[in-house]
Protein backbone atom coordinates (compact mmCIF):
# COMPACT_ATOMS: atom_id res chain seq x y z
CA UNK A 1 0.00 0.00 0.00
CA UNK A 2 1.37 3.57 -0.82
CA UNK A 3 1.64 5.87 1.79
CA UNK A 4 -1.89 8.11 1.11
CA UNK A 5 -4.91 6.99 3.08
CA UNK A 6 -7.99 6.16 0.72
CA UNK A 7 -10.33 5.80 4.37
CA UNK A 8 -10.22 7.71 6.87
CA UNK A 9 -13.22 7.32 9.53
CA UNK A 10 -14.30 9.70 12.05
CA UNK A 11 -16.52 9.77 14.60
CA UNK A 12 -18.94 12.49 15.48
CA UNK A 13 -21.76 13.33 18.28
CA UNK A 14 -22.37 17.41 17.70
CA UNK A 15 -19.80 18.20 20.04
CA UNK A 16 -17.45 21.20 19.17
CA UNK A 17 -15.16 18.99 20.13
CA UNK A 18 -15.62 15.76 17.98
CA UNK A 19 -16.31 18.55 15.27
CA UNK A 20 -12.88 19.38 15.34
CA UNK A 21 -11.79 16.04 15.01
CA UNK A 22 -13.78 16.15 11.66
CA UNK A 23 -12.26 19.08 10.39
CA UNK A 24 -8.95 17.89 10.77
CA UNK A 25 -10.05 14.14 9.36
CA UNK A 26 -11.77 16.51 6.28
CA UNK A 27 -8.35 18.13 5.77
CA UNK A 28 -6.40 14.67 5.71
CA UNK A 29 -8.47 13.33 3.56
CA UNK A 30 -9.10 15.88 1.40
CA UNK A 31 -5.07 16.11 0.70
CA UNK A 32 -4.90 12.37 0.07
CA UNK A 33 -7.91 12.19 -1.94
CA UNK A 34 -9.28 9.85 0.11
CA UNK A 35 -12.72 8.92 1.01
CA UNK A 36 -14.41 10.67 4.56
CA UNK A 37 -16.56 8.24 6.20
CA UNK A 38 -18.13 10.25 9.30
CA UNK A 39 -19.86 7.95 11.95
CA UNK A 40 -22.37 9.03 14.29
CA UNK A 41 -23.62 6.04 17.03
CA UNK A 42 -27.35 7.03 18.12
CA UNK A 43 -29.08 5.14 20.81
CA UNK A 44 -33.18 4.71 20.45
CA UNK A 45 -33.39 5.33 23.49
CA UNK A 46 -35.29 7.44 26.33
CA UNK A 47 -33.50 10.59 27.49
CA UNK A 48 -33.61 9.15 31.06
CA UNK A 49 -31.23 5.69 29.56
CA UNK A 50 -28.66 8.44 27.96
CA UNK A 51 -28.16 10.28 30.88
CA UNK A 52 -27.66 7.12 32.40
CA UNK A 53 -25.30 6.92 29.70
CA UNK A 54 -23.44 10.12 30.13
CA UNK A 55 -22.78 9.58 33.58
CA UNK A 56 -20.72 6.41 32.55
CA UNK A 57 -18.85 7.72 29.43
CA UNK A 58 -18.22 11.34 30.27
CA UNK A 59 -19.07 14.04 28.14
CA UNK A 60 -17.26 12.51 24.78
CA UNK A 61 -20.12 10.05 24.74
CA UNK A 62 -19.71 10.02 20.75
CA UNK A 63 -23.59 9.35 20.51
CA UNK A 64 -26.89 10.96 19.95
CA UNK A 65 -30.33 9.91 21.08
CA UNK A 66 -32.82 8.95 18.20
CA UNK A 67 -31.80 8.72 14.24
CA UNK A 68 -33.39 12.30 13.56
CA UNK A 69 -30.66 13.93 15.90
CA UNK A 70 -27.96 11.27 14.47
CA UNK A 71 -28.65 12.52 10.75
CA UNK A 72 -29.12 16.66 11.58
CA UNK A 73 -25.49 15.80 13.59
CA UNK A 74 -24.30 14.04 10.21
CA UNK A 75 -25.20 16.64 8.15
CA UNK A 76 -23.56 19.49 10.00
CA UNK A 77 -20.53 17.43 10.17
CA UNK A 78 -20.59 16.87 6.37
CA UNK A 79 -21.18 20.51 5.71
CA UNK A 80 -18.54 21.10 8.03
CA UNK A 81 -16.03 18.42 6.13
CA UNK A 82 -16.76 19.81 2.41
CA UNK A 83 -15.49 23.64 4.24
CA UNK A 84 -12.28 21.28 5.18
CA UNK A 85 -11.63 19.99 2.21
CA UNK A 86 -12.69 16.64 1.71
CA UNK A 87 -14.45 15.63 -1.36
CA UNK A 88 -15.41 12.26 -0.90
CA UNK A 89 -17.55 11.70 1.70
CA UNK A 90 -19.65 9.35 3.05
CA UNK A 91 -22.15 9.60 6.63
CA UNK A 92 -23.18 6.54 8.43
CA UNK A 93 -25.67 6.64 11.53
CA UNK A 94 -25.08 3.55 13.41
CA UNK A 95 -27.23 2.05 16.05
CA UNK A 96 -25.76 1.34 19.41
CA UNK A 97 -22.60 1.57 21.63
CA UNK A 98 -20.42 4.16 20.34
CA UNK A 99 -17.35 2.59 20.78
CA UNK A 100 -17.97 -0.35 19.04
CA UNK A 101 -19.98 1.53 16.25
CA UNK A 102 -16.74 3.08 15.48
CA UNK A 103 -15.00 -0.13 15.50
CA UNK A 104 -17.56 -1.79 13.45
CA UNK A 105 -17.40 1.30 10.60
CA UNK A 106 -13.81 1.03 10.56
CA UNK A 107 -13.84 -2.91 9.82
CA UNK A 108 -16.43 -2.42 7.51
CA UNK A 109 -15.02 0.14 5.55
CA UNK A 110 -11.34 -1.48 5.85
CA UNK A 111 -10.06 1.99 6.94
CA UNK A 112 -6.61 3.05 6.90
CA UNK A 113 -7.06 6.14 9.19
CA UNK A 114 -9.04 6.43 12.06
CA UNK A 115 -9.13 10.66 13.86
CA UNK A 116 -10.69 10.64 17.55
CA UNK A 117 -10.22 14.00 19.52
CA UNK A 118 -8.41 13.75 22.76
CA UNK A 119 -11.07 15.08 25.34
CA UNK A 120 -12.43 11.64 26.87
CA UNK A 121 -9.20 10.14 25.07
CA UNK A 122 -9.15 7.23 27.98
CA UNK A 123 -12.62 6.74 27.41
CA UNK A 124 -13.17 6.63 23.95
CA UNK A 125 -9.90 5.88 22.14
CA UNK A 126 -8.43 4.00 24.42
CA UNK A 127 -11.84 2.05 24.97
CA UNK A 128 -11.65 1.65 20.53
CA UNK A 129 -8.07 0.93 20.53
CA UNK A 130 -7.46 -1.66 23.73
CA UNK A 131 -10.63 -3.48 22.42
CA UNK A 132 -9.51 -4.47 18.98
CA UNK A 133 -7.90 -7.52 18.72
CA UNK A 134 -4.09 -7.09 18.31
CA UNK A 135 -4.45 -9.27 15.64
CA UNK A 136 -7.42 -7.34 13.69
CA UNK A 137 -5.81 -4.02 14.43
CA UNK A 138 -2.31 -5.42 12.62
CA UNK A 139 -3.98 -7.14 10.11
CA UNK A 140 -6.35 -4.30 9.38
CA UNK A 141 -3.44 -1.61 9.81
CA UNK A 142 -5.56 1.39 10.78
CA UNK A 143 -3.70 4.41 11.54
CA UNK A 144 -5.03 6.45 14.55
CA UNK A 145 -4.54 10.25 14.68
CA UNK A 146 -5.38 11.80 17.79
CA UNK A 147 -6.78 15.86 17.38
CA UNK A 148 -6.03 18.07 20.43
CA UNK A 149 -9.77 19.66 20.26
CA UNK A 150 -8.95 20.77 24.18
Amino acid sequence: MGAAYRTVVVGTDGSESSFAAVDRAAAVAGDAGATLVIACAFYPASKTDVDKAQDVLGDEAYQVVGSAPAEDTLQSARDRAVRAGAEKIDTIAVKGDPVDSLRKVVLEREADLLVVGNRGLNTIAGRILGSVPSEVARKSGVDVLIVHTT
